[in-house]
């Protein structure tokens, strides 16, 4: 009972986290990482966890969480059919290859590193959502071979890097090849499950000081569970919310809030 109550003000805020982070996903669409990664920096920070490896902390526990999100989410979608199979298929080796490298390379940065890529990647998704145009495209079809394989690499690379699942750099840069809308979020929602559990497998490995207790490798156990139960619960609230009003003008304001997160999180890298 005296080990619950001390860690009762960890798992009240990741019920906090989750409970948020399955709102905003239902509502307007994004992926759970872009709010949970920046969330746990701030929870953990506060609390007094992580010490110099606390972003690694941060991606890998929503990573972990993204595996069991995206294989709800992809199965939802196969169910409407709106899943491109063969984009999938075309990606996936990429995908998986630049996951690898991004934990490689995240396990051995510092934590003001990921929290700098985090900002800076985090301010530029957050600037398209609020003046990208769904009409606004590159090419006529979507590229074959190589091109289809480096592009997944880079998606898969920058999204172990970040914590997330590669929806928010995969939407976008499918709808530039003119995948309408729909189907590139539902196709990107299979690119969780094959950027993350190579990611989690990774981020299993590697060894964190000052973590959290209950932490595997880099992944926060309490953090993980708490916040799936929270996110699988309020993600259906957030769905009825957006069929009950405009998302428009509620996305353009969740990118101004993000982008916000992104700007204070690199004034924490510059020391101001």
């Amino acid at each position: 009972m005296t080990d619950l109550i001390a860690h009762l003000p960890l798992l009240l805020l990741m019920l906090a986290i989750g409970a948020f982070a399955g709102v905003v996903g239902g509502l307007l669409g994004v992926g759970g990482g872009i709010v949970l990664v920046p969330a746990f920096f701030y929870a953990f920070q506060n609390l007094g966890y992580g010490g110099d490896q606390l972003m690694q902390i941060c991606v890998a526990t929503s990573l972990a969480t993204i595996v069991v999100t995206s294989i709800r989410s992809v199965s939802g979608h196969h169910r409407k059919g709106a899943v491109d199979w063969a984009v999938l298929r075309a990606w996936g080796p990429g995908l998986v290859i630049g996951a690898g490298i991004g934990v490689f390379v995240a396990a051995r940065v510092s934590s003001l590193t990921l929290q700098a890529v985090f900002g800076v990647l985090a301010g530029v998704a957050g600037l398209y959502m609020a003046f990208g145009r769904d009409s606004w495209r590159v090419a006529p079809q979507m590229p074959g071979q190589p091109a289809a394989g480096g592009m997944a690499g880079i998606v898969g690379f920058l999204s172990a890097l970040m914590g997330i699942g590669g929806g928010t750099f995969g939407v976008p840069l499918m709808t530039l090849f003119n995948m309408p809308i729909h189907r590139a979020v539902a196709t990107a929602s299979g690119f969780g499950v094959l950027i993350a559990v190579p990611s989690v497998l990774g981020f299993l490995l590697v060894k964190v000081a000052d973590a959290p207790p209950y932490t595997i490798g880099a992944i926060s156990l309490p953090a993980f569970f708490v916040v799936i139960g929270a996110t699988l619960l309020t993600t259906p609230w957030g769905v009825r919310l957006a069929h009950a009003m405009n998302p428009k003008p509620l996305k353009r304001a969740f990118a101004v809030f993000l982008t916000l997160v992104a700007l204070n999180m690199l004034r924490k890298v510059v020391g101001l």
